[in-house]
Formats: structure tokens, C-alpha cells, sequence
């Protein structure tokens, strides 16, 4: 199948010398870089300051994907590392913020959510990691763990590991520079935050898995986004494994 969406869309977003697509950002249009729900309660994060002892080449010798945990729960600690590590601010300088993960354009489509399962000093529920101050913003209180299972095409894991990272794209954020070929640059950026995560619980001595198979809407249901403007496209399940 060779005229398939697929292949149509890989076609049609190509880039062609002298054919570049052209025009005037509108530097007024440019959608927010952040999301925050300002009303409501806020979970504050310890300072990102875990020192893992593994070396670079350690981690990446000793990274697998982990599908089975154990019961023991995250800490605050842990969780504050592995939000920043994947997708926090890292440096502040002359008004920019970079962050850990690279993103096209420095645009940074993508938005982290968590389901808590397991966490110390959390109540379960789901949770939005608002960047710009490190902080947990409670969205809904409750055991999501079978839902999101069903979500992820009935994977177990997911409601058995202590958190689930889940992953959103804000379509309008890259899509005010880059148009139609910003999709192909949404999804690697959000590889480039996964791999980051994947990393980072590797140096934890914890076990992660990544889920790209989800049903779209359950998915978006659980946030409450509308699978339009913003949608869910990757997660992964974090945990000690047995």
C-alpha cells in the first residue's frame, strides 16, 4: 500500500530545496511554551538533587525495558528527579529556560502528566507536572490504574507499576512555525523526553517500560483533553522492578 496516510503524510511534509514553505512568523500567534492549571492544589517538589552513582556508559549497558514491579512505591525524591530529568528546566540564562530534552525550534509541544499508583506522600490520582515551577498540579483524585491499562490496550503494567508518565501534545505549538511538517517533529521530541525518563529510572536502580499502543480517545478521556488542540501520543510505566 503505497498511497496509504501514512504514506501520504511522509510525502506531503517533505522538504524540497526551493520549495521550502514561506512567510512571516506572526511573533504575537506564538502559542504559550507552558501549561498551568492555576486552580488547582499544587504539589511541591524536593529539589532535583539525586546523584545517581552509575556512569553514562553503566546506564546505557543496564537499560531494558522492565514490565514488572514490585509493590514498594516511589518517593517524592524520585519523582522530582525523573520529571526533571526527562523534561525540566536545566538553566535559566539571559531570559531563556532550557530544558533537559531538546526540542524543535524550542518549541516544546509536549506536556507530562502522571498517574500515581504508588507514590509517598501523594494521594493516587492524576497529576499535571507544571515545568516552569517543578511542581505537581492535582488534577483528579482516585485509582486510575485500571483505566489506564484499558487505555494501553489492556497492559497490565500499567496499573500495577507505582506511576505512568503520560505524554501530550500540544499540537498549536509547533504548529505556528513548522505547519503540517511539525507532526513529524512532535513525536521526536517526544522520543528524545521518553529516552531522557528511560535513562534517568536506569539510574535510579528503577525500571521503566515505554507504551506507544493506546487507545486515543480512553487515552485523552482519562486527562480530559480533547484529542484536537491537545492529545495523548506515548507512555510509560516507572517502578522497582522484582
Amino acid at each position: 500500500m503505497t498511497n496509504s496516510i501514512g504514506d501520504r503524510f511522509q510525502k506531503e511534509t517533505r522538504y524540497t530545496r526551493g520549495k521550502l514553505p514561506r512567510g512571516c512568523l506572526d511573533r504575537e500567534a506564538k502559542p504559550s511554551l507552558y501549561k498551568e492549571y492555576k486552580d488547582k492544589e499544587k504539589i511541591v517538589l524536593p529539589a532535583p538533587d539525586l546523584d545517581p552513582s552509575l556512569s553514562l556508559k553503566n546506564i546505557l549497558k543496564k537499560r531494558k525495558s522492565i514490565r514488572h514491579f514490585s509493590s514498594a512505591a516511589l518517593n517524592l525524591k524520585q519523582i522530582s528527579y525523573l520529571t526533571w530529568a526527562s523534561t525540566g528546566i536545566r538553566q535559566k540564562l539571559r531570559g531563556y529556560e532550557f530544558r533537559t530534552a531538546p526540542s524543535a525550534g524550542a518549541l516544546y509541544p509536549i506536556e507530562t502528566y502522571l498517574v500515581a499508583n504508588r507514590i509517598d506522600k501523594m494521594e493516587i490520582g492524576i497529576y499535571h507536572y507544571n515545568i516552569k515551577i517543578h511542581q505537581l498540579e492535582l488534577l483528579k483524585k482516585g485509582d486510575f490504574g485500571d483505566v489506564t491499562s484499558k487505555a494501553a490496550l489492556e497492559q497490565d503494567m500499567c496499573s500495577q507499576a507505582p506511576v505512568v508518565f503520560i505524554w501530550t501534545a500540544v499540537f498549536a505549538r509547533s504548529k505556528w512555525k513548522y505547519r503540517e511538517r511539525a507532526f513529524r517533529y512532535i513525536y521526536l521530541d517526544a522520543g528524545h523526553i521518553a529516552e531522557n525518563l528511560a535513562l534517568a529510572t536506569t539510574a535510579l536502580d528503577l525500571g521503566s517500560c515505554q507504551i506507544a499502543a493506546l487507545f486515543d480517545d480512553e487515552a485523552n478521556q482519562i486527562l480530559d483533553v480533547d484529542g484536537e488542540n491537545e492529545s495523548v501520543i506515548y507512555m510509560s510505566v516507572v517502578g522497582h522492578p522484582i
